[in-house]
């Protein structure tokens, strides 16, 4: 049963869906899905097109908004929006340590997960497209990993699709895990140049907080032991338009003097454990670089291996020197499942998806070549998290496809620059620039 109710200017509805766990087994496992519908308050009885958002992450639920915020505004205006959230996400049929443990032990979670990715997120949709539309197409909106999503989808299933639009999420078609952090670390190391260039006193900040964290065993009140490389990984946020900022001011206040010496403030470590806990987003962790597994590679730790790569990224040598402290990005590593209490039951199920040999391919090239649907994508000029060459080779490989390339916006354009970043991609898509 489906259950309707206000916000302002808005109409919101929850609608729930029952689907294969295993798509290819129609007739087995089920799983819950759900999603939000939301349509403008004076169009609720209007007989609108759908326009269903896909979620960056993976493993993010879809933006619980409060009525016609961000981007959300602009597509109110002409389309009936299904913000769902996707298989093991929001409310989902979540999979986190507490869920996964229903499964059996690491083998079986392994199993499981490898049902999570973007091929299974199509089929989900579709099935819930021909339930809510009597199987008209339906536009489809992709943020980031939600754009690696759109392509899977214009390979897999492009009758389902009458407009695609992509924002910070054209994914390489063929790079193997290593090859998209290759590209990845230099683009790191570019954001924190800028941030240092922005906000010189944090070099030294920087320098002191490893120094302490290298000297002393620090454990979060949640329990998340806080190492050097965890500091690093606050770099996270330099690929946001804003992420510079909150970064500086967090370094403001990272040390207290104490009647024992001076220490970590409680205030820094509250704010930190907040910023690194997989607690709301285990999947994210999990299946992160399985989302780039299309062969008979393993992705064995892909990031943490191509680190080694790049020792300018190693804290203990910088502060032994006199060299700045390089923060990292979007990068996932083993010790992440030993650090933090929401991971530490799932490092071995972490291990045996790194070690996989099975992925099926996620892109059908010849398809997207002979691509038809109207798409246009959004591609931010130095992105931190999807790399502005990978995108383009892609955006050529799309018949049809319109880029708008900007640095105007970090990765979080959609959000940031709402609604005139969903503006011009439907004008793309239109023929109206």
């Amino acid at each position: 049963m489906s259950l309707s109710y206000r916000q302002p200017g808005v109409v919101l509805t929850d609608r729930h869906f029952t689907v294969p766990l295993d798509h290819a087994d129609p007739g087995g496992e089920t799983i819950e899905l759900y999603a939000r519908e939301v349509v403008a308050g004076d169009k609720a009885h209007q007989d609108l097109p759908w326009l269903v958002y896909l979620q960056g992450g993976p493993g993010y639920g879809a933006n619980r908004f409060i009525g016609r915020q961000a981007w959300l505004d602009r597509a109110l205006r002409e389309y009936r929006v299904l913000l769902l959230d996707q298989r093991g996400t929001g409310h989902s049929t979540p999979a986190n340590r507490q869920t996964l443990a229903l499964r059996g032990g690491p083998a079986e979670q392994a199993d499981y997960l490898t049902h999570f990715r973007a091929d299974s997120i199509v089929r989900d949709c579709e099935l819930i497209r021909a339930r809510l539309t009597d199987g008209a197409p339906w536009t489809v909106l992709g943020q980031s990993f939600g754009g690696y999503c759109t392509v899977t989808y214009l390979s897999l299933a492009p009758e389902g699709l009458s407009t695609a639009l992509i924002t910070g999420g054209l994914p390489s078609l063929d790079a193997h895990a290593e090859d998209i952090y290759r590209a990845a670390y230099p683009r790191i190391e570019r954001k924190v140049a800028a941030h240092y260039l922005r906000y010189p006193q944090d070099v030294e900040r920087a320098r002191r907080v490893a120094d302490h964290l290298l000297t002393h065993d620090v454990v979060l009140p949640n329990g998340y032991r806080l190492t050097v490389e965890a500091f690093q990984s606050l770099g996270l946020m330099l690929g946001y338009g804003d992420g510079s900022h909150r970064l500086h001011y967090l370094l403001e206040d990272a040390f207290v003097r104490t009647s024992a010496g001076t220490e970590l403030s409680d205030a820094f470590q509250e704010e930190v454990q907040g910023l690194l806990s997989h607690a709301s987003r285990p999947l994210f962790a999990l299946v992160h670089e399985s989302i780039y597994g299309q062969d008979a590679r393993p992705t064995a730790w892909a990031a943490d291996r191509v680190r080694a790569e790049f020792p300018q990224f190693d804290a203990a040598k910088a502060v032994a020197g006199d060299a700045p402290v390089l923060f990292t990005g979007e990068t996932i590593h083993p010790w992440m499942f030993d650090c933090d209490p929401a991971l530490r039951p799932l490092r071995e199920t972490a291990d045996l998806l790194a070690a996989r040999t099975d992925w099926r391919p996620l892109y059908d090239p010849a398809r997207l070549a002979a691509n038809e649907v109207p798409v246009a994508a959004a591609v931010y000029h130095d992105d931190m998290y999807v790399d502005t060459a990978h995108s383009l080779r892609t955006a050529h490989a799309i018949r049809g496809l319109r880029t708008w390339v900007t640095d105007e916006f970090e990765h979080d354009g959609l959000r940031a620059g709402a609604p005139r970043v969903l503006d011009r991609l439907l004008a793309l898509t239109r023929d109206e620039v």
